[in-house]
């Protein structure tokens, strides 16, 4: 039951929240193993930027995966080339105003989490599911977080969406089983990337004291690493839930 390579040469995934740490990462081992990626993010700047660096086998998509219309008209939006997903990676994301306690939080920065963690995911999920089922296979990437696992106070909303991530990963596996499709969520620590500075709205110098305030944190690469080992599976095996933890030196 050895199972083709995977992922295949010339298969076609799409990335988002690719123009930088995770996705990033991510959307570079894939084009490491041949494989063709539709890179998604708001901002074009920087999207054509990862684009002009990573060369023709990397198509850019400025996409908000909360506008409703928008994520709907996915699949057709692309050039036809670019339209048979083979692998979707989830992995958009942010906490803008996270890390405080939830009395203190702005309620419609508690409610955009939700909307771009978890409404996102969905609306991006539903766009290209219908596609894999039609072909009989694929791969579905949740990127989640230890926080959806263990809840830690002052994120009430971040660690909602994870949580929300993690049942609906569950809840894809149980319906497309038998499908061909495999669905798979990858929860690491927390990470060393832009994001800890987009949640202080740009604020370098308190995202830089947030990581050194942990023993250890892991990289974007360490999380790509962990999301091939997946993929890369036979097809009759599903790595289901990866939890990642950044290793603490001994003293």
């Amino acid at each position: 039951m050895a199972g083709a390579k995977r992922p295949e040469p010339g298969a076609v995934a799409l990335v988002t929240g690719a123009s930088s740490g995770i996705g990033l990462a991510i959307a570079e081992a894939l084009l490491e193993r041949d494989c063709k990626v539709v890179g998604v993010a708001r901002g074009p700047d920087r999207l054509q930027a990862v684009a002009a660096r990573l060369g023709p086998s990397f198509h850019p998509l400025a996409l908000d995966i909360t506008d409703a219309a928008a994520t709907a008209a996915l699949p057709g939006s692309l050039p036809p080339e670019w339209r048979d997903i083979a692998i979707l990676i989830n992995n958009a994301g942010h906490d803008g105003g996270g890390r405080e306690r939830f009395d203190e939080c702005d309620a419609d920065d508690l409610a955009r989490i939700i909307q771009t963690n978890v409404a996102g995911m969905i609306r991006v999920s539903r766009a290209l599911v219908p596609g894999m089922l039609a072909r009989g296979a694929g791969d579905i990437v949740n990127i989640g977080s230890t926080s959806g696992h263990f809840a830690i106070p002052r994120d009430a909303a971040y660690v909602a969406s994870k949580f929300a991530i993690n049942g609906l990963t569950r809840a894809l596996r149980a319906d497309y089983e038998g499908k061909g499709v495999r669905v798979i969520e990858i929860s690491p620590g927390v990470v060393e990337t832009g994001f800890a500075e987009a949640r202080y709205h740009g604020d370098a110098d308190r995202a830089a004291r947030f990581y050194k305030s942990f023993p250890a944190v892991l990289e974007a690469e360490d999380v790509a690493r962990a999301t091939m080992f997946a993929l890369e599976q036979p097809p009759h095996v599903t790595i289901g839930e990866l939890l990642m933890f950044p290793t603490h030196k001994a003293n």
